[in-house]
């Protein structure tokens, strides 16, 4: 199995179906009397990778959390590169990046590229990631658990970086995308347009805030001009 042989000293690989309709959970369940892995079911929760993933990171027993997809469509031979500055306490947030030097999409189709593309542009200001669209990335379990939503959503990363407003050290480390030989991407216009109201809305706040900052030093230096005024 590519992720058990990526020398990476797991505790346990974790296994969120979301419910799938597939053969997933049978194959999941055969490998766990071989190797360190936990299936996790849904079971009546709301579907969304947010939802999958906060559920397996309150479920998770380790505190460095690895976040992948299980189809493979995120490298298994670059988990090492992102876990590395984790355990050497040289960041608090990695990510791997499409759109970094050395990164890649091969095979996607034109619009999907540009979709992605776009949805990474558009939240670049806010989060100061080239690819903050990824979901493959690698965070500690506590930090995890107090930053991200706790409802279901699709960009993951996007939200915590959102949330944590520049406290963590966050890094990217360049992958190429594969795409899925099974099943289909769940990236749609619906999808697209729930992140495009949800970026709508962080960029009215970070415009509201960044006035909010400049505000008191402004009336600061209005102050100063008039040193004498309370006197008179």
């Amino acid at each position: 199995m590519e992720i058990s042989a990526c020398a990476v000293p797991f505790r346990e690989i974790l296994f969120v179906d979301d419910h799938s309709v597939d053969e997933t959970c049978d194959k999941v369940r055969a490998l766990a009397g071989t190797l360190p892995i936990r299936l996790i079911e849904q079971d009546g929760a709301g579907p969304g990778l947010a939802t999958a993933i906060m559920l397996g990171a309150r479920a998770a027993r380790g505190e460095i959390l690895l976040v992948m997809d299980a189809d493979l469509s995120h490298p298994p031979d670059r988990i090492k590169d992102l876990v590395a500055p984790l355990f050497a306490g040289t960041a608090d947030l990695v990510v791997g990046s499409r759109y970094v030097k050395g990164g890649s999409t091969p095979g996607w189709p034109a619009w999907r590229r540009a979709v992605s593309r776009a949805g990474a542009a558009l939240a670049h200001p806010l989060t100061g990631l080239h690819d903050s669209m990824c979901g493959f990335f690698a965070i500690g379990r506590s930090q995890l658990l107090e930053l991200a939503p706790q409802t279901s959503g699709f960009k993951i990363v996007f939200e915590t970086l959102l949330r944590a407003r520049g406290t963590l050290r966050v890094r990217e480390v360049p992958i190429a995308f594969r795409e899925r030989i099974h099943g289909k991407s769940k990236m749609s216009f619906g999808v697209a347009l729930r992140f495009f109201l949800r970026w709508l809305h962080a960029m009215v706040e970070h415009l509201v805030a960044s006035r909010r900052e400049r505000s008191p030093n402004q009336a600061g230096g209005a102050e100063a001009l008039h040193p004498e005024a309370p006197g008179k």
